[in-house]
């Protein structure tokens, strides 16, 4: 149980400091998407939805771009999912490591202690 709440709370910290630029990010992302589908004349939603499952890869189909411009955006906005994503993945990798230094730690002093106490 120590790992897991340490693990949250590095996680949730690392995503507070990171979200400057996950922010940006995802801001590129939704402006980019809108822009889209103007050209594309979707809805707002739609355009809202389209980039986001392009931004995440996922990637249906059902709703596609045809003009040049928006095939352009679109692999644009997939690169900024994927760097997104990829800082995500790193936020929660390290707070795995730092999670699992963390609780070693903390048993092996309380390994020490009890040995002492004995």
């Amino acid at each position: 149980m120590d790992f897991t709440l340490t693990f949250i709370k590095l996680f949730f910290y690392g995503l507070f400091l990171a979200s400057p630029i996950l922010s940006t990010l995802i801001l590129v992302i939704i402006l980019l998407g809108q822009r889209v589908g103007r050209k594309e004349g979707w809805t707002c939603y739609d355009a809202l939805y389209w980039s986001f499952i392009t931004a995440t890869t996922v990637g249906y189909g059902d709703l596609k771009p045809s003009i040049k411009l928006s095939k352009t955006f679109a692999v644009f906005i997939a690169f900024t999912g994927l760097i997104c994503s990829g800082i995500i993945v790193a936020i929660a990798v390290d707070s795995v490591l730092e999670a699992f230094r963390v609780t070693r730690d903390i048993e092996s002093i309380q390994a020490t202690f009890e040995s002492i106490s004995k």
